[in-house]
């Protein structure tokens, strides 16, 4: 019997249940005909039954299934013609993936039927492949989007107080003892107790997740016993991967999800997800047809002016035209409804030059921008941007809008650069552990739009960074070319794994070194998952494609002693705002206290002048903060004051004595952190000396009581 059709609504877009039945809508202005497959298994090899979309509102094709319910397994076959010099790759026996599919029931297999044209022809993508692809693709579900959130409540951390914890799903739980087996490597995983309760105990208030839309592992990686781990290959923007869910993929994936950020937010932590709007896993004009290739090419997709090809800001073959309505609608659909229905905190943009592009310049102006601006729903969450892309002027750092924060790749470089000795000025650390206001004040924005790392996922981890010299990146088959060749790092000494005692010892203290710039830096500070354990990578600097234990935390072989020394110097921060301003520093006596909010001096204790910034030799200094000049209210209108600490940097090989500042600063210093002795407490008089360790960092705290 042929099922009862009604015409349906144009939105919302995608599949959506009310109760009664099933609304479908897709957009695809240049298709023909499109046509609705059911499917009774994710991966079924025939549908057993197909409804033509009759009705078009503008460009957007929909129809009402009465009685359909969630758990309903559909593709779309959308017919127009073949004709890639003109941009257009319609081809109906390709069942697609629904742009707008809330929940995808699994995984590619991969096979020649994916691609549009017959692999092999002599035409290329020119060929035409009649080949059905409904048996190796997986099907878009409809879903219940209905979900008790029991009075769910974004925790609303400011920025200011922010601490973020860039994680993996699978990596960060797949090897822990303490969590089921069933359920490592996924979001249960991350909402199990044990997850949490550590994430609490470290002091971390927001994990940004790598990517968790829906994604594909690249067909070439698979063929070589390998996949695309990091999942910076999306190719659904609303449907959580079904890969990280360990109660099913028809649906299930959904609400597990759910199930984590309402464990996460009843722990007071935020979740941001790593979001790819940038480009789809449908590759260059030789890629698969999976979906939007399908849909309408020549819309979804920025072509060059020969339509057959795509243009490529991104190094992955293909551009999303965010310049065109419907794309946008889709990109700013999918981040409301991560807010609304997931309940997600904000966004980190992979690549978020590429969205700023209007034509072939990055333009800060852009319409993708003014939407978000003027949404009232994105624009209230955390919205960092990845600065650039490999596009003419793509490295756009500092360039991005009040209201975004950047991933700020100077003071990663200029951080590095400082703690292993290279040439660099010590005017550049300054201002970088001081909130870049080179970078970001002239544009009204505050030391909160710079968000601070050492290491991220691509590169080199901590330990990995103070261990090797070279990228050793064999295991990815690409004969140790791919990853970047210029890291930074030093090896303290020796390549890789030692037994030499004092190798590790320096190893350690670098470690340390990095963790407290990192904290104590103004700005949002971000740690790489699994640092604070002395995770190694085995010098491998991309491991995108490692979904094993290179990539894994190794639970069983934490680095006990630098957990709780990061656990410290987080506590430390987290208790003193005089570490996280709100505003920057004026660097000048502040008015009623007689001395400024902000004072370097030399190691012999003399102000440091002018002509010290520009040094590329000098390796040390210190630094006074002025816990009394914060300049900042509290959310009931009570000014905030702090105490007072003096830092001291010392990255020369050899120890140094530094002389304290006279009393006007502080009778009396204690010191609260040394990373090259554990338990130093000492205290220290105005104007006397302390020794400071070759390749150190000291933080002292004035003892006289904080008054207003």
């Amino acid at each position: 019997m042929e099922t009862t059709t009604y015409p349906g609504n144009p939105f919302p877009m995608g599949a959506t249940w009310d109760g009664e039945g099933v609304n479908f809508a897709l957009y695809a202005e240049n298709a023909t005909r499109i046509e609705l497959c059911l499917f009774r298994e994710p991966y079924g090899e025939k549908e057993y039954e197909t409804i033509r979309l009759a009705e078009r509102t503008g460009n957007i094709w929909h129809v009402y299934l009465p009685g359909a319910r969630p758990g309903l397994l559909y593709g779309y076959r959308v017919h127009g013609p073949y004709a890639p010099g003109e941009g257009h790759r319609f081809n109906p026996s390709k069942l697609l993936i629904d742009p707008y599919a809330k929940a995808i029931g699994g995984t590619i297999n991969w096979h020649n039927s994916l691609f549009g044209y017959e692999i092999g022809s002599s035409e290329e993508d020119l060929s035409y492949s009649e080949t059905d692809s409904a048996p190796f693709i997986p099907k878009s579900v409809v879903i219940d989007q209905q979900f008790d959130w029991g009075g769910d409540r974004p925790p609303k951390t400011s920025f200011v107080n922010t601490i973020i914890y860039e994680t993996h799903v699978k990596g960060f739980t797949q090897l822990h003892p303490d969590i089921p087996e069933e359920i490592r490597g996924t979001y249960k995983g991350i909402a199990h107790p044990v997850t949490i309760e550590y994430l609490k105990n470290l002091g971390i208030t927001a994990i940004e997740l790598m990517p968790i839309h829906h994604f594909v592992a690249d067909r070439h990686l698979v063929e070589k016993g390998l996949t695309n781990y990091w999942g910076y290959n999306s190719i659904g923007f609303f449907a959580p991967d079904a890969r990280y869910a360990a109660t099913g993929c028809c649906g299930e994936q959904v609400n597990e999800f759910k199930e984590m950020v309402k464990a996460l937010h009843a722990a007071g932590i935020e979740v941001i997800l790593d979001v790819v709007y940038n480009h789809t896993a449908e590759g260059n004009h030789m890629g698969p047809t999976l979906s939007f290739k399908g849909v309408d090419n020549s819309v979804y997709y920025r072509l060059t002016d020969d339509k057959r090809y795509y243009m490529d800001y991104t190094g992955t073959g293909n551009t999303l035209n965010a310049r065109l309505p419907n794309v946008l609608r889709l990109i700013m659909d999918s981040l409301r409804y991560w807010i609304t229905e997931m309940h997600v905190d904000g966004f980190r943009f992979d690549l978020a030059a590429t969205l700023a592009r209007e034509l072939h310049e990055v333009d800060k102006l852009s319409a993708f921008f003014d939407i978000i601006h003027q949404d009232p729903v994105i624009s209230q969450v955390k919205l960092i941007a990845e600065p650039w892309d490999l596009g003419e002027d793509g490295y756009q750092i500092g360039k991005f809008p009040n209201g975004w924060a950047e991933w700020n790749g100077k003071y990663r470089d200029s951080i590095r650069d400082y703690w292993r000795g290279a040439d660099s000025t010590i005017g550049e650390f300054a201002s970088r552990i001081t909130g870049s206001a080179d970078l970001y004040k002239d544009d009204y924005r505050r030391p909160t739009a710079s968000i601070n790392f050492i290491t991220a996922h691509d590169g080199f981890t901590l330990h990995d960074l103070v261990s090797y010299n070279e990228k050793h990146n064999e295991a990815n088959g690409e004969d140790n070319n791919d990853g970047e060749s210029h890291n930074r790092s030093w090896n303290c000494g020796f390549e890789g794994p030692t037994d030499d005692p004092m190798v590790n010892a320096l190893r350690k203290k670098q470690k340390k070194n990095l963790i407290a710039t990192l904290f104590l830096s103004q700005g949002v500070p971000m740690l790489l998952a699994g640092d604070e354990l002395g995770r190694t990578q085995q010098g491998n600097n991309n491991a995108y494609c490692q979904d094993n234990e290179i990539s894994w935390l190794n639970w069983q072989q934490m680095d006990n002693d630098l957990v709780e020394f990061t656990k410290r110097v987080i506590r430390l921060r987290r208790e003193h705002p005089v570490f996280s301003r709100k505003r920057w520093f004026k660097g000048q006596p502040i008015e009623g206290h007689g001395i400024e909010d902000i004072a370097w001096f030399l190691p012999e204790g003399s102000h440091m002048e002018e002509e010290h910034w520009d040094t590329d030799f000098a390796r040390s200094l210190a630094v006074y903060l002025n816990g009394l000049c914060l300049r900042t209210r509290d959310n009931k209108g009570k000014q905030i004051f702090d105490d007072s600490f003096y830092l001291i940097f010392n990255a020369h090989d050899s120890e140094l004595e530094f002389k304290l500042p006279p009393k006007q600063y502080g009778d009396k210093w204690q010191v609260v952190l040394n990373t090259a002795v554990d338990d130093d407490n000492s205290i220290h008089e105005a104007e006397g000396t302390i020794k400071a360790t070759g390749r150190s960092l000291i933080v002292l705290m004035k003892e006289e009581n904080k008054s207003a």
